[in-house]
């Protein structure tokens, strides 16, 4: 069972900056995905970026240019930089590390607050 413990929401102005770090207690070994979802009130999970054991890189076209999202293997640990935040990036942002081809291995962390004020 793998725990992924999550860090660096808070609280800040249309235009600044913050970086999401999620950490992985363990390793999965197979092909795999770290990603990033997040979820507003009164909207379904979406999915932000993601990056692959692999070195594939996705991203929602509403953070293109604005969102980086990075992986220190060495530390099973995924980043999201998140440039010129917008009120509408306002959620509960959620870290997922699952294993490609197995449903197995699919975890969550616990989610973080990222607020962004006008």
């Amino acid at each position: 069972q793998v725990q992924l413990v999550e860090s660096g929401g808070g609280l800040v102005q249309a235009g600044g900056s913050l970086r999401l770090s999620c950490a992985a207690s363990d390793r999965i070994s197979m092909l795999n995905v770290m990603a990033w979802y997040r979820q507003a009130p009164g909207n379904q999970r979406e999915l932000v970026a993601s990056f692959t054991s692999n070195s594939r890189l996705y991203y929602a076209d509403s953070v293109k240019g604005r969102f980086t999202i990075s992986r220190d293997n060495a530390k099973n640990t995924v980043y999201l930089q998140m440039n010129s935040l917008k009120p509408e990036d306002t959620a509960i942002y959620y870290c997922n590390y699952r294993a490609i081809g197995s449903s197995r291995y699919n975890y969550w962390g616990q989610g973080t607050q990222v607020t962004v004020s006008s």
